[in-house]
């Protein structure tokens, strides 16, 4: 059996506990559905968000789906230039570590409301390299 890794993000209006709990718990429900995730089977998840948001842990929605067991992590996102495209304000992000058979290729990532970019942009450096691999550029000057 090996541990995968599995990503997901979900974005909020407002620094409150409600919202920050609601939402976590919104995008926890949609990873567990497209990876048919059993609470037994997480050897972890770290849960980060950008600076803006502190009213909540988001590890609580966690708890409150009963994740008791599993052990979670909370931290800042590290803050990145506002100016940037990839920099996405009021942000959760979480990333759940799956003990499973499945290959990493059935990994589904779950990716919410503002957090859609960050969906957007790792397509786009898919296709980068995808194109680069049958090209054998290897992207050296």
């Amino acid at each position: 059996m090996a541990t995968r890794g599995i990503r997901g993000a979900t974005t909020v209006e407002d620094d409150t506990a409600a919202s920050i709990e609601h939402a976590t718990d919104e995008l926890l429900r949609a990873l567990i559905d497209a990876n048919q995730i059993d609470a037994a089977e997480i050897a972890g998840a770290w849960f980060t968000t950008t600076k803006d948001l502190t009213a909540e842990f988001p590890a609580i929605a966690a708890r409150k789906l009963g994740w008791t067991d599993v052990p979670l992590l909370c931290g800042h996102e590290m803050e990145v230039d506002p100016t940037n495209p990839r920099s996405i304000p009021m942000c959760i992000r979480v990333m759940i570590l799956l003990n499973t058979d499945k290959p990493a290729a059935e990994m589904r990532f779950v990716y919410m409301r503002r957090a859609l970019d960050i969906k957007t942009d790792l397509d786009e450096l898919r296709m980068t390299v995808a194109e680069d691999s049958t090209t054998g550029d290897k992207g050296l000057d």
